[in-house]
């Protein structure tokens, strides 16, 4: 397993597309997921609140896949710390509180200017955009991240997904840079 250690949001595991690809990636040892209590009821909430049609149970039980699937992943114990950080947006301590004590290397998240870079650095943290992130992943092990993209787009069955459509879907995401530099392995997702 890899020794670097993402601190994944919850604005990161809210959009179905990019959390499948950061879990899949997780499990394939590209990297170390970590993640809270707290963080899982903050995406499974705005998910929820945006599409109040969704089923509790089912968000639940993806909730309860991810912490299986991936090892060591659910963080605890940092509630004390919380109180001591300061950030931009106060509702977010539990994040940075989470990466200190789960001993992570970066914090995965859409908001970086939440995460000022001067409150991170004395814990030796930064943030990354899940694009950044991801286009490093791809970067650093294009093999492993093409195969893992292989087998996310192929649990896609309902309406199956081209190699095309797959990547249009992460490009509506965000995910600019990282579909810009998968697209030449198109063949092999």
């Amino acid at each position: 397993m890899s020794p670097y250690t993402a601190l994944l949001d919850a604005n990161v595991l809210y959009p179905a597309p990019i959390r499948d690809l950061l879990l899949q990636l997780a499990v394939a040892d590209l990297f170390r997921a970590r993640w809270t209590a707290d963080i899982h009821r903050e995406w499974i909430e705005a998910l929820l609140e945006k599409e109040p049609h969704r089923d509790r149970a089912a968000l639940e039980r993806t909730r309860d896949l991810m912490d299986k699937a991936t090892r060591d992943s659910l963080v605890t114990g940092y509630e004390e710390l919380i109180p001591c950080l300061t950030l931009p947006d106060p509702d977010d301590g539990h994040v940075l509180a989470a990466a200190i004590v789960g001993h992570c290397d970066v914090i995965v998240t859409q908001n970086l200017k939440d995460f000022p870079a001067a409150t991170l650095q004395p814990y030796g943290l930064e943030t990354q955009h899940p694009d950044t992130f991801l286009f490093h992943q791809l970067s650093l092990s294009p093999g492993a991240f093409c195969e893992a993209v292989r087998k996310v787009r192929a649990r896609l069955k309902n309406p199956p997904y081209s190699a095309q459509e797959y990547l249009d879907t992460l490009t509506k995401q965000g995910l600019l840079a990282t579909v810009a530099e998968l697209d030449q392995f198109r063949d092999l997702i």
